[in-house]
């Protein structure tokens, strides 16, 4: 599906069969597959002597974004590794997750202690703040959830869970003097999209035209008009506005079958959860479901215009090669804590 769609979002007629992106991530896919069977067939329980090293190398990637970083669109997110483009945030996620799940199914972890949650916050605090330096607020703010559910999951009473929402929720308007100026931009022009129309509010008034458009069975594959004339610009049609291709494309029952295929796979990371050998299996499946959910659930609402834009991609189905890899290598981790769960 995604390949398909990429392939749409980046047509060019004088391309012939296949785009560039569609090579690329084609390439990609099959790199995160092999990646993912290597994990799954891997024993998700000798992570846990790994964690710190995979967190502390995740920050230090980060670390050198901020020094050695490639700009692209004004944001230094990538890498350049052997020629090859490497978002870091991507695999410090991953860090995080597991560093985070590591540290709360430690045997002798008293959940109910106040610093069990500090320690935790700081795991995830700092890796949220190197990434809003680049900036990228979507992709940390995919850590906050991440990190909540964690915590629920592990057994940390609920009445100190429901005292950190409302500290969040609270501190939430300074965020308003921390986040960039395009960033607030970007929030003027959710609340009033004829604030800038030419402008901030391009891509999501035209996002929202795709979708509407599309109507019940969508336009046919390469008949969207705001994707092939574009409208949506080529260089976000295929990351963070893929959704919005598949909207005008294949019409509200193509969303529909997509949004359902999420669905299996977030009751599959659930499933392998419910039946985790240990709480680190369990906190593994949970995390890396949450973050999926987090992506899918903030992209699909970003295109239809109820969040703002944020640049999150779809998983699976965004052009993206880091996040293709990483996404896939989290299923792997869940396979593996399904194949090694407790057999009844």
């Amino acid at each position: 599906v995604g390949l398909l769609f990429i392939y749409s979002a980046s047509y060019r007629a004088e391309e012939g069969m296949l785009t560039a992106m569609t090579r690329k991530q084609m390439g990609w896919a099959l790199a995160g597959l092999a990646m993912m069977f290597g994990v799954a067939r891997y024993d998700y329980r000798a992570l846990m002597g790994h964690a710190w090293l995979l967190y502390v190398g995740g920050v230090v990637l980060l670390l050198l974004v901020l020094i050695a970083g490639v700009k692209v669109y004004g944001a230094y997110r990538w890498l350049n590794v052997f020629g090859i483009r490497v978002q870091p945030s991507e695999f410090a996620k991953l860090g995080a997750l597991i560093a985070m799940a590591a540290y709360l199914a430690h045997p002798s972890r008293r959940l109910e202690d106040p610093q069990t949650m500090a320690v935790v916050l700081g795991l995830c605090g700092l890796p949220f703040l190197l990434i809003m330096q680049q900036p990228d607020l979507g992709t940390a703010m995919t850590l906050l959830p991440m990190a909540f559910m964690l915590l629920f999951v592990a057994g940390v009473p609920l009445r100190s869970l429901l005292v950190l929402a409302a500290i969040g929720l609270a501190l939430l308007p300074l965020g308003w003097w921390i986040i960039d100026d395009y960033q607030r931009e970007r929030l003027l022009v959710f609340l009033d999209p004829g604030r800038d129309p030419l402008g901030a509010g391009w891509n999501k008034i035209h996002s929202e035209i795709a979708v509407g458009s599309g109507g019940l069975r969508g336009k046919g594959f390469l008949m969207g008009t705001q994707n092939i004339l574009g409208f949506l610009p080529r260089t976000v049609a295929p990351t963070d506005f893929i959704f919005s291709v598949i909207a005008e494309e294949s019409g509200f029952l193509g969303c529909l079958a997509v949004l359902c295929l999420y669905l299996v796979l977030f009751a599959s990371g659930v499933r392998a959860a419910w039946r985790a050998r240990d709480l680190f299996g369990r906190l593994l499946a949970v995390g890396m479901v949450s973050l999926v959910f987090s992506h899918v659930f903030v992209n699909v609402a970003m295109t239809i215009g109820m969040m703002p834009i944020t640049g999150l991609p779809l998983p699976l189905i965004s052009y993206g090669g880091s996040f293709m890899v990483t996404t896939l290598i989290g299923f792997g981790i869940i396979q593996s804590v399904y194949v090694h769960r407790i057999t009844r």
